[in-house]
């Protein structure tokens, strides 16, 4: 159950995608009762540390997000010490960047990841066909790096749940009658040019359809579930049968402030 809600959210990163504009409509849609806490597109988290529920499960087919939560979770002055002492310049940045993370400690590999996600170009997450992320330098439009406080509360957050570094499915599959799942997937919307490329595999029309097969099992199980998506065909394919509520939301997506547009989200449920 989520009734001893904290109400300030430790978020220490930026994402493309990320549903912080849209955490008073989430909020307001959510079941009001619940054992566990589930969320296969983890990204930022914005929900989770919202709401920081007494269980959750977190999953992410990112790998180094999913350690760098594991590391905060676990260590979280270590962290903090490690991302403090790196200096916040763009040269820095690509020196960083150009770093293996699996030859570093898991403090430092955490602090490089947030070090370059709170730089790096718009929040993005891409890499390489050689798996390297390479996202250019974005200057200092992130804000600060986040204060030896933050990481501490979302610590305190994380340890009540349990990080699968891991695709959709393989966390879908671990989903029990009193759990709630969020599904904020990446777009896959064919009308207009959205954000997609996130790992070495695209969320296309398969994974799509995987997705929806997911929501129709949790229907007959009786599991509540909300999904977060554009309005679209693609929304429209996924929310037959289901309920539909549309409401306002700031891209966050495009290169620049300027271009930046506010558009629909669709919040699909079974509840």
């Amino acid at each position: 159950m989520h009734s001893n809600i904290r109400r300030r959210s430790p978020v220490f990163l930026r994402w493309a995608g990320s549903k912080k504009q849209l955490l008073p409509s989430l909020r307001n849609n959510i079941p009001s009762q619940f054992e566990r806490y589930v969320e296969p597109f983890t990204g930022s988290a914005c929900l989770f540390f919202s709401l920081q529920p007494a269980r959750a499960v977190l999953g992410d087919i990112n790998a180094e997000l999913i350690l760098t939560y594991e590391a905060v979770r676990d260590h979280p002055g270590a962290v903090a010490r490690e991302l403090h002492d790196l200096h916040v310049s763009e040269s820095n940045y690509y020196v960083l960047r150009s770093k293996d993370p699996t030859s570093l400690r898991n403090a430092s590999r955490a602090a490089r990841f947030i070090f370059l996600n709170r730089l790096c170009f718009n929040g993005l997450y891409r890499t390489n066909l050689r798996g390297e992320f390479n996202v250019p330098f974005g200057g200092t439009e992130g804000g600060q790096l986040p204060p030896k406080e933050q990481l501490y509360s979302a610590a305190h957050a994380l340890k009540s749940a349990e990080l699968k570094a891991s695709d959709f499915e393989d966390v879908l599959e671990t989903v029990v009658p009193g759990d709630f799942v969020y599904l904020d997937p990446p777009y896959s919307v064919k009308a207009r040019r959205t954000f997609r490329e996130y790992s070495s595999a695209e969320f296309g029309d398969s994974q799509l359809k995987a997705l929806r097969r997911w929501m129709r099992d949790f229907e007959k199980r009786g599991i509540p579930f909300l999904v977060s998506y554009a309005d679209s065909d693609e929304a429209k394919s996924l929310s037959k049968g289901f309920r539909t509520r549309r409401v306002e939301a700031r891209r966050n997506i495009a290169g620049f402030h300027a271009h930046r547009r506010k558009a629909i989200e669709c919040l699909i449920s079974n509840y």
